[in-house]
């Protein structure tokens, strides 16, 4: 009975040492397939996203109103240093609303401006634009989760 009390509490201890949480700023996270960047730029386009965006080498449409928020995309900025943080500020905008901006002119009611295109974009649509936008940051490096299984 000593014995197996022993050993069940071995087995115990070496089990739950193993049960620690993931770090913080663990890297390691799934990427989505990769997508047409030529359609993702064309979705960029026709849906307007220079109306409240600007990136090197594209030039805004008209502003109205010179009062029109402006967030910069592309190149090295500090909130966005990751490749998963360009996913979700693209699929979830509200996650993480953008610094150095005026709240009133980036957020409403608690959310950001930013409409969500979740329900009008296919999920193509958002792979394509993701992997668009992708090419015009420095991100930190990082590996592709390889799908070849899924593509058989």
């Amino acid at each position: 009975m000593k014995f197996f009390s022993l050993l069940l509490g071995t087995i115990l201890t070496v089990t739950l040492t193993g049960c620690e949480p993931p770090e913080r700023g663990n890297t390691a996270a799934f990427t989505l397939p990769p997508g047409n960047a030529a359609h993702g730029e064309e979705l960029f386009q026709h849906y307007q996203c220079l109306s409240c965006h600007t990136m090197e080498g594209y030039e805004r449409p008209e502003v109205l109103d010179e009062s029109d928020v402006s967030v910069e995309l592309g190149g090295k900025v500090p909130r966005l240093k990751k490749y998963q943080e360009l996913v979700v500020s693209v699929i979830n905008p509200s996650h993480r609303i953008a610094q150095g901006y005026d709240p009133g002119e980036v957020v409403r009611s608690g959310e950001s401006i930013m409409p969500s295109y979740n329900d009008v974009m296919t999920v193509t649509d958002l792979v394509d634009l993701i992997t668009f936008l992708e090419g015009k940051y420095e991100l930190e490096p990082y590996e592709y989760t390889q799908y070849e299984g899924f593509y058989h």
